[in-house]
């Protein structure tokens, strides 16, 4: 086995993603010179607030919005949590029935089970099958006069399953007067969808090679929302407290600078997602529980024999960084829900790991972690 750390290899990516150099450069300048509060009145708050109001009207040109409808928060959890609570709360004259998946992102998932223990809303979650795919005849059955929200991930951050939001908004504003809420943390800047019809979306910075803790929430200017966060007179009244000048500058560039790199790397990294499903499709004790359809970027797989804790302090010894669910989750023993959720068993949910990828992944590091992977197989079924 390749000695522990002698060179680190990292695919996890789908986790965080190294912040960019030249971000990392802008942002220890702006902190340093650009330090003032942006709705401050004077000549400092003032040249911020311009820089604020660049970024901020080229990601609505970017994304698809109004600059108004461009909110920026702590991150993508932040963003999930003041859109399905704000919008819920705010609305309760449609209803007080959500709809949501079984395979949502914990942030999602702990804001819909607030609303309905602390609330008084009703929940639906679509199932789904075993590629992780919803069913948009189960979505049209569960859609009632009463549904004030549906709250759907756009990129299934685990198993990388992909649904068509743009098609899942169109079905929900044609049979109900609910608000869409889109997940798009792994969407971004490699699955990009259109906002047409959907109300809500949640983005972060660090999936994208951008500063942590640095989130979007993108908010139709005629949807109604409770603020999360109470302030003074910040970001539209949506979120509340003094503005971060550096996150909020650097977005634009940030997700320029990502979609760039995509659309250089995809064919490397659709060769790369072949090299996987061709090693380990037909695999005696190995159970892939991703879909070739979904997206490249995320593999994961169930070394049957193998629990995940094994095999990812095999891998870690090896200097190679994996997960085996969501990092949200990652100090749980609990099974995967999303692979529970998929029909997996307890042996397959147990010892899965993800592997994900970046333009940054090489062919040479795939090839050594599927060599550690096999080695450690064979290693503890003998």
């Amino acid at each position: 086995m390749q000695k522990a750390h002698d060179k680190p290899i990292y695919l996890d990516y789908a986790s965080t993603t190294p912040t960019r150099p030249e971000i990392a450069q802008d942002a220890f300048k702006i902190m340093n010179e650009y330090y003032e509060n942006a709705d401050s009145l004077h000549f400092g708050g003032q040249r911020v607030s311009d820089l604020v109001t660049v970024s901020r009207n080229t990601l609505a040109n970017q994304l698809g919005v109004l600059p108004q409808e461009v909110i920026f928060t702590s991150g993508a959890s932040e963003s999930n949590s003041a859109a399905i609570k704000g919008i819920a709360l705010a609305n309760q004259h449609i209803g007080k029935h959500i709809i949501t998946t079984q395979v949502e992102h914990s942030s999602t998932m702990g804001a819909v089970a607030q609303l309905r223990d602390y609330f008084g809303y009703t929940v639906d979650y679509l199932h789904v099958d075993d590629q992780g795919n919803i069913s948009f005849d189960e979505l049209r059955e569960k859609l009632r006069k009463d549904t004030v929200l549906v709250a759907v991930i756009a990129i299934n951050n685990e198993v990388g399953a992909i649904t068509d939001v743009q098609a899942l908004a169109k079905l929900v504003k044609k049979e109900s007067n609910a608000f869409v809420h889109i997940d798009g943390v792994q969407a971004l800047a490699r699955h990009d969808f259109e906002m047409t019809q959907i109300d809500s979306v949640a983005y972060s910075a660090h999936k994208i090679y951008g500063l942590k803790g640095s989130g979007l929430w993108l908010k139709r200017s005629n949807v109604h929302a409770l603020p999360l966060i109470n302030g003074g007179q910040q970001q539209y009244g949506v979120r509340g407290g003094t503005i971060d000048n550096t996150a909020a500058i650097l977005w634009a560039k940030t997700l320029r600078l990502a979609r760039e790199d995509n659309v250089k790397a995809l064919p490397k990294i659709e060769k790369m997602q072949k090299y996987l499903y061709d090693t380990f499709e037909n695999m005696e004790g190995v159970v892939i529980n991703s879909s070739y359809e979904g997206s490249p970027y995320i593999f994961n797989v169930s070394i049957l024999n193998v629990g995940s804790e094994i095999m990812m302090n095999g891998l870690n010894s090896a200097g190679f960084a994996v997960s085996a669910q969501s990092t949200c989750n990652s100090k749980s023993l609990a099974p995967s829900h999303v692979l529970k959720a998929m029909g997996k068993s307890d042996t397959a949910a147990l010892s899965s790991i993800r592997i994900s990828l970046s333009h940054l992944t090489t062919m040479e590091e795939l090839e050594k972690v599927v060599q550690e992977i096999l080695e450690i197989k064979k290693y503890v079924n003998h």
